[in-house]
């Protein structure tokens, strides 16, 4: 149980809590927890909309990430011109200036890998194409702009750092949960057993004692 909740810890990147954790429990984290800031830190920045920043961190950390990951690095570079097209938004302006850049831009960056990845390509004509909407948010295309996209993102480049440390992409404890509630529900209809109804606490409760 020590090892999945640390397993937890690390994957979220809860570094104090993973060195409170080690220090109390004795359980090795598996990781350089200075590793860990890195990878939030990078995570942070595609969240807060600066993915070059983002770009020049992972990088700095494992080059060869991005290298290997075409795919990943298509979406960064992708997430980088929603970005410029977001900042042409912000005062009228810049609004022309930003959105030539921005179209420059693709033509550099994206479109030679959309040729090299066909599958790619969807995804870089509706990218491209919110440079023809005058309000974007308003346009049937406006869920790129949305948070979730960045976090979708960062995601993303979170889950390939963690592969190139040997590390799970996802932590272990939400899906044993999950488990546990599945398995309490097929068991409720064959028996009658001490449940957790609580998951927060763990505590098992007992049954109602029968009637006679």
């Amino acid at each position: 149980m020590n090892r999945v909740v640390m397993n937890f810890l690390v994957t979220e990147g809860y570094v104090d809590a993973a060195r409170v954790f080690e220090r109390e429990s004795g359980t090795a984290p598996g990781v350089d927890l200075d590793q860990i800031t890195d990878r939030m830190e990078i995570r942070k920045a595609v969240q807060s909309g600066d993915v070059e920043q983002a770009i020049e961190r992972v990088n700095d950390l494992d080059p060869e990430i991005l290298e290997e990951q075409q795919e990943l690095f298509f979406h960064l570079q992708q997430q980088r011109l929603i970005e410029l097209i977001r900042g042409g938004q912000l005062a009228e302006a810049l609004e022309f200036a930003q959105l030539a850049e921005a179209l420059e831009f693709a033509q550099e960056y994206l479109a030679p890998r959309g040729v090299d990845h066909p599958e790619l390509l969807e995804e870089l004509e509706r990218t491209v194409a919110l440079l023809v909407f005058e309000d974007v948010r308003a346009s049937p295309l406006a869920d790129l702009m949305d948070v979730a996209q960045r976090q979708k993102t960062a995601s993303e480049l979170n889950a390939a750092i963690l592969a190139s440390q040997s590390q799970e992409a996802e932590p272990k404890l939400p899906n044993l949960l999950k488990l546990l509630v599945w398995a309490q529900k097929q068991l409720d209809e064959k028996a009658v057993y001490p449940r957790v109804e609580n998951l927060t606490s763990a505590e098992l409760v007992e049954p109602p004692p029968a009637d006679d």
